[in-house]
């Protein structure tokens, strides 16, 4: 239970060791740099603009593999993201960093090819389009362009809806001699349908030259109009040149996407490539900080105290630096790393995600951590669960040794929570609920099962509520001692005993007052009852913690009505501690849900009989059922967990706010890069 020590340190360096100064410091992983003001002749360089280069160098290379993804796919297990990053020592490196130009222009080459590929994919939706429109005139011999020759008149187009020949004849005799007047013969003209459908007739009309603005006029009024795709060639003709060039493009598509797949063995360079430029842009984002001279540049940062000493040693014997360390002060702002041991490492990962250590404050993981497992165990509380849960955690920990941090992390943080499933599941007597019973009475039709170790929930909902909320309290308590502790620590003996032992003093005194109060013992079903001399001691003590609380919560302010009146509101209080004693109650209902839901399922699994069929049956039911019920009181367990722990625990002592210690670092997607010793 530690905030490891920060120290400040300073590097000053010679500007032709800059790059390997800082290459160092990256793989190293040990310093955050931190920006300080500019001195006098001293300045600070503008990266943005290769940081954006390196941005879209790294974006590029993403894509490429996106797109390499597309064709060939690489062959990955179920449990892949387990593995961790490839390894990769600074000589494998610096090789690789020399062939980044190579693989820059891999990944172009496979960009240019899928945009390649979106061009002619795009072209042949337009002839396909093209097609379409042209497929109705198919039949038409005459490209459709043809006007007609020096004493014909040619009209290509298409009336609305389907009609026939000897229709459009009989209209447009009507309306020739109603428009132009009834003695008049109508000129005279050809008419040819090329194709007709339910929404559309193509025709092909022939009339003499002189009369073709009368019969284009008539025939509008008709509904006729021109077509909307228009072609020089024959449209057969040009349906089969769009087709012909439909079908090379097809054969050029199937070549690039050939050509793409055959880049699947540059898939780690472009994978390194992604790295590299990811590196490079964090490499220039840190050099933005650092400040430069004519010859010499300076690098301020916060370094563990244990680290601090070998890298002073390493860059002063290999690269000539000077390096200057001093511990830092609270007044620095130092970032805040968490050391804690196997057992309680794992729950970092809870602390983080609430807040890390504020200014002061002590790292409360390893008290934590006992209540964190204790209270996931209670909750989920099945043999069978916590022994699954073990058993999966272990062998993925002890087949992924490569695995991230943080995940492995999470994965022990989830063994040592069914580690206590397990162990308060034999302790309720719950494997998988009651399924020893109901398996011996079903298909052995014997009376079997596993007797509980202390009592069966189930059976006694009271007791265990009772046991929840006498947890709660210890857990609570637990919370109040931290704040003691950080009292003590800093010499605070007056918040120590007006803010903590007198709340000691009150709920305790509360509590234990309690129990010696025959109403009480009867409603809990207490078999035992305290001496009255012991009640009385315990109000006398509740007393002296709520006088203490309300003569002295309020001491910061020196008028005594007002701080009378803080003492009181404070004094208040004592009904949130309640509450909170009270929220312990959900240890009882989850562990309550997780025992009857499977008791459930085991009752239905039960209802085919015995034989085969039910045994068939049953084990259906049972896997689902019991998969489902351990999945949601699972997420249940670990959501309800963090909340007893934020709010009951961590509001008593605990505010956070401090930053999370990260030192700049070799934060690569793919591989992982290591400092030779």
């Amino acid at each position: 239970m530690a905030v490891v020590a920060m120290d400040k340190v300073t590097i000053y360096g010679t500007r032709q060791n800059r790059k390997k100064i800082l290459e160092a410091l990256q793989r190293r992983s040990v310093i955050e740099v931190t920006e300080e003001s500019s001195e006098e002749n001293f300045q600070k360089l503008d990266t943005a603009k290769a940081r954006s280069l390196f941005d879209k160098a790294a974006s590029a290379a993403e894509q490429a593999l996106q797109i390499l993804d597309q064709y060939a796919s690489e062959k990955k297990g179920l449990f892949s993201s387990l593995e961790g990053r490839k390894q990769l020592s600074a000589e494998e490196y610096y090789t690789r960093a020399a062939e980044v130009d190579q693989s820059m222009n891999v990944a172009k080459e496979i960009i240019q090819a899928e945009k390649s590929k979106s061009e002619l994919l795009a072209e042949i939706q337009r002839r396909e389009n093209q097609i379409v429109s042209l497929l109705p005139w198919r039949n038409l011999d005459v490209p459709m362009t043809f006007e007609g020759t020096k004493k014909t008149a040619a009209l290509i187009g298409l009336f609305p809806e389907q009609q026939s020949k000897e229709n459009i004849l009989a209209l447009y005799q009507e309306h020739f001699q109603r428009d132009e007047g009834m003695e008049k013969e109508p000129y005279p003209i050809e008419v040819q349908v090329i194709s007709q459908s339910q929404e559309q007739t193509c025709v092909f009309v022939l009339c003499r030259m002189e009369d073709k603005a009368v019969v284009e006029q008539i025939l509008r009024t008709l509904g006729f109009a021109r077509p909307a795709v228009f072609t020089s060639m024959v449209p057969n003709a040009r349906i089969e040149r769009h087709q012909k060039k439909i079908a090379a493009a097809k054969k050029q598509i199937q070549e690039l996407e050939e050509g793409i797949r055959s880049y699947q063995t540059q898939r780690e360079k472009l994978c390194f490539l992604y790295d590299y430029y990811t590196m490079r842009r964090e490499k220039y984002e840190v050099l933005e900080k650092v400040r430069q001279g004519k010859r010499i540049f300076i690098i301020t940062g916060f370094v563990p105290h244990m680290q601090s000493q070998k890298l002073e040693a390493e860059l002063s014997a290999v690269y000539g630096a000077a390096v200057e360390t001093e511990p830092a002060s609270d007044e620095d702002n130092p970032p805040v790393l968490l050391k804690n041991n196997a057992f309680a490492a794992p729950v970092e990962t809870v602390l983080e995600t609430y807040s890390m250590p504020g200014r002061g404050e002590v790292d409360p993981t390893s008290v934590m951590a006992v209540f964190y497992y204790v209270l996931f165990g209670l909750m989920l509380s099945d043999a069978a669960y916590g022994l699954l849960m073990v058993i999966g955690c272990g062998l993925v920990l002890h087949r992924y040794r490569n695995m991230e941090s943080g995940m492995k992390k999470t994965l022990t943080m989830f063994l040592y929570c069914g580690i206590s499933t397990a162990f308060w599941g034999v302790m309720f007597g719950s494997y998988f609920g009651d399924a020893v019973s109901v398996i011996a009475q079903t298909f052995f039709h014997r009376d079997f099962s596993i007797p509980a170790v202390w009592f069966v929930p189930v059976n006694e909902p009271m007791r265990m509520l009772i046991f929840s909320m006498a947890l709660g309290i210890v857990h609570i308590f637990g919370g109040l001692a931290m704040k003691l502790y950080m009292c003590l620590k800093h010499k605070d003996y007056t918040s120590a005993f007006f803010d903590v032992i007198c709340w000691y003093l009150l709920v305790g005194g509360g509590v234990v007052y309690l129990l010696t109060v025959p109403m009480f013992l009867q409603m809990a079903g207490l078999s035992f009852s305290l001496p009255a001399v012991v009640g009385t001691a315990a109000a006398v003590c509740a007393g002296i913690g709520a006088a203490g609380i309300i003569l002295f919560a309020g001491r910061s302010s020196k008028n005594p009505a007002k701080r009378i009146a803080k003492g009181l509101y404070e004094l208040y209080g004592v009904t949130s501690y309640l509450s909170d004693i009270l929220s312990y109650s959900r240890l009882l209902a989850l562990g309550l849900a997780t025992g009857v839901i499977a008791q459930v399922f085991n009752k239905m699994g039960s209802m085919f009989g015995g034989g085969i069929l039910g045994a068939i049956l049953f084990i259906l039911v049972f896997l689902i059922g019991h998969t489902l019920n351990m999945a949601i009181n699972l997420l249940g367990a670990y959501v309800h967990t963090n909340r007893l722990q934020f709010v009951e625990f961590f509001g008593k002592f605990y505010e956070g706010g401090g930053e999370k210690y990260t030192p700049f670092a070799v934060n690569t997607k793919y591989y992982q890069v290591k400092e030779e010793n």
